[in-house]
């Protein structure tokens, strides 16, 4: 009887083992080996939120990690031995930082974490592409394919990992068809929501400021504060339009930007040498 009664208890562990396996690997969220828990594996192909800038036209994605929150103070700490941000608390994203900060933020944090750096920075060298007469750092940044430290997000996966990837629902926000429901945007993000005006008065006496990361609700692929919280950087350029200067594109709207800033498909620009209170970043890392 006793051999019976271990026999049967050996066999539903070995399912519940082998069910908790199967489940992780069809699962979204899986944890690169070498990096730390918190990213979450965004499986690729063309896109299918109906609302973003590159449905319908001819862009895959690959396979990527991305990070499930957006960089804390915390984390830009035990790297950068710093913190700029101008609202303090190490649950809070990071903000203050301009493009060049958090390229160089990746390359610190790929070595402090044994990686290969993904950015060559030169920082000697003036970038002939940077034409933004604003801009007083130009470093000269490329790229090393194929390495597996961390860097920014290109803008296509951006708004493919904002707008749910390959389990999107075509939500306007990223998680949702209510911004109230994952933003941290102007009428939110003081002591009580502000309705029927837009005021900068109003705002700062209102006390509004970043929020802690992950407590707004998540998109389908459980990635968090992707609309709201923080702007934040991505790689690519943004081209002057003759109304705009160039820049690096930021997305994800921001606590002090207007509700349509916080769509998925919005995107904006700003010079990669300028910082604010409402930018910040999210990383990422190759498969």
């Amino acid at each position: 009887m006793r051999k019976r009664i271990w026999l049967y208890t050996v066999i539903v562990l070995i399912v519940v083992i082998v069910g908790i396996m199967l489940y992780r690997t069809k699962g979204f969220e899986l944890r690169p080996p070498t990096a730390k828990p918190d990213f979450v594996l965004v499986k690729g192909g063309t896109f299918r939120n109906k609302k973003s800038n590159y449905y319908g036209k001819s862009v895959t994605i690959s396979n990527f990690y991305i990070g499930k929150y957006e960089v804390t103070q915390k984390e830009w700490i035990e790297v950068m031995d710093s913190n700029p941000s101008k609202f303090k608390g190490d649950n809070l994203p990071v903000e203050m930082v301009s493009w060049y900060d958090c390229v160089e933020y990746c390359n610190k944090r790929s070595i402090k974490e044994g990686l290969k750096p993904y950015y060559n920075i030169d920082k000697n060298k003036k970038d002939p592409n940077n034409e933004n007469d604003n801009d007083d750092i130009k470093w000269t940044v490329t790229i090393n394919a194929g390495a597996n430290g961390y860097r920014l997000p290109m803008e296509a996966e951006w708004e493919y990992a904002a707008g749910g990837g390959q389990r999107s629902k075509s939500y306007t926000y990223s998680g949702s068809n209510n911004v109230d429901q994952v933003a941290w945007y102007w009428k939110n993000s003081g002591d009580k929501d502000l309705t029927g005006f837009w005021s900068y008065p109003m705002i700062e006496k209102n006390n509004n400021k970043t929020k802690p990361i992950g407590v707004k609700k998540p998109n389908e692929l459980r990635l968090y504060d992707m609309s709201g919280n923080v702007r934040e950087w991505c790689w690519d350029w943004h081209e002057s339009n003759g109304l705009d200067l160039q820049g690096r594109v930021w997305r994800g709207g921001g606590w002090l930007g207007a509700d349509y800033c916080c769509a998925s498909s919005f995107r904006g620009s700003w010079g990669a040498n300028n910082r604010g209170n409402d930018t910040g970043l999210r990383v990422c890392r190759g498969k």
